[in-house]
């Protein structure tokens, strides 16, 4: 093994980061430091203190990284439209960069000369993980015990637990079939029936909304106020980035909004089935082309929608810190400075419905797009030269015979 000395552990204080804390004691021999990230899981991380300490942890690190979870990188995000392959909205690879960013500062602050995460040699975690640390730290010694060890099923894990006289809580309630990730943008849902992808998603899986067919027969309207492309304020009341996303997911989840289920392609190579529960991320998505319809320059919104797939792809595959996403970070965020005003929704049954926008920096001109009479805003006659320039080279290949395939 590698000469370790101290290691800096994501720790959740459940089943496998309990396991791999002991692990990582008794196969390096080194002095483990916990950090648990309260990203808006809606579980109590308090706990993970008792446990760590309890193991001989000296130094726990536990953090509400809420406020700079949404301000820091989910809203910056949602200014790109980011959508990966044409519906996942990216709750779980948006959270890695900044869990990533704390494991490598607590490493600087504490002399440590490794981390250590609990992801799988299967998954996209491990990558987004690894390669925010390099980013950051490129010397740090990166430990990934699913991949080093022979502990591959919960059963040897809970034999493990029991002979290591590791602290395990054991509920009585039925445990979860799925594999759950959750934080302040989303729950995702992999594992169990939905491992066969004809099998429809069971009802009593989805944590924060309700069904489109049990949600309100009348619809809910709310105002979002948006100032340089972000929401500031809902029903004119001023939010934190953190209390935004915590309503809007309370708002969308009892309208049923934001139910995803899909089968993605993984950056390791295989296909996954996941199911998704983003609530706020849908109505956000949503509500940020209203607002840019009417406040963007019609070529820099479709230069957006040609670089938002390669920005969501270098998301999924965690380049969060690479030159290239900061690169496109800037131009959208260039691109936000008049994206201000306010826009209207009607939620209904899972729907999200634009029902108003306005802008003091709208570039809708009424008089111009009016079909009644503009009063000579408008010389329709220009048309005609415009139409004729743009076939030119259609006609051309039309007169010479030539076939268009």
């Amino acid at each position: 093994m590698a000469d370790v000395k101290k290691v800096v552990l994501a720790y959740s204080g459940g089943l496998d980061t309990s396991v791999i804390l002991k692990w990582l004691q008794d196969t390096y021999n080194c002095e483990v430091v916990t950090f648990t990230a309260d990203l808006g899981q809606g579980e109590e991380v308090e706990p993970a203190r008792a446990k760590a300490k309890q193991m001989g942890v000296k130094e726990v690190f536990i953090e509400d990284l809420r406020e700079e979870f949404v301000r820091d990188f989910v809203f910056p995000m949602f200014r790109a439209n980011t959508v990966y392959e044409g519906e996942y909205l990216l709750g779980t690879s948006i959270a890695r960069p900044l869990i990533a960013k704390r494991l490598i500062e607590i490493a600087n602050a504490t002399g440590a000369d490794a981390i250590s995460h609990g992801a799988t040699g299967k998954g996209n975690d491990q990558v987004r993980f690894e390669l925010g640390a390099y980013a950051l730290k490129p010397g740090v010694k990166v430990i990934a015990p699913w991949r080093e060890w022979d502990l591959l099923s919960r059963e040897k894990l809970m034999d493990y637990a029991e002979a290591h006289n590791i602290p395990i809580e054991r509920h009585g309630k039925k445990k979860s079939p799925y594999s759950m990730d959750a934080n302040l943008l989303h729950i995702s849902y992999e594992g169990g029936v939905l491992e066969d992808t004809w099998t429809e998603h069971e009802e009593d899986m989805w944590k924060w909304t309700v069904s489109p067919e049990k949600a309100p027969d009348t619809a809910t309207y709310i105002e979002l106020t948006y100032r340089k492309g972000d929401i500031v304020a809902i029903d004119g009341k001023d939010m934190t980035p953190a209390q935004v996303l915590t309503e809007l997911n309370r708002i969308g989840g009892a309208n049923g909004i934001g139910r995803l289920d899909i089968v993605e392609n993984r950056y390791v190579g295989m296909k996954s089935r996941g199911c998704y529960e983003t609530p706020g991320g849908t109505i956000m998505l949503k509500a940020h082309r209203a607002i840019e319809s009417i406040t963007l320059d019609r070529e820099v919104a479709h230069l957006k929608d040609e670089l938002m797939p390669r920005y969501a792809k270098l998301i999924y595959t965690g380049y969060w810190w690479s030159p290239e996403r900061e690169m496109l970070q800037q131009m959208i965020d260039a691109s936000q400075e008049h994206v201000n005003g306010v826009v209207r929704l009607k939620l209904y049954k899972g729907n999200v419905i634009v029902t108003g926008r306005k802008s003091d920096d709208s570039l809708f001109d009424a008089n111009i797009a009016t079909f009644e009479e503009d009063g000579g805003a408008y010389n329709q006659a220009d048309a005609a030269g415009f139409i004729k320039l743009n076939a030119l080279r259609m006609r051309i290949a039309a007169n010479k015979g030539r076939k268009l395939f």
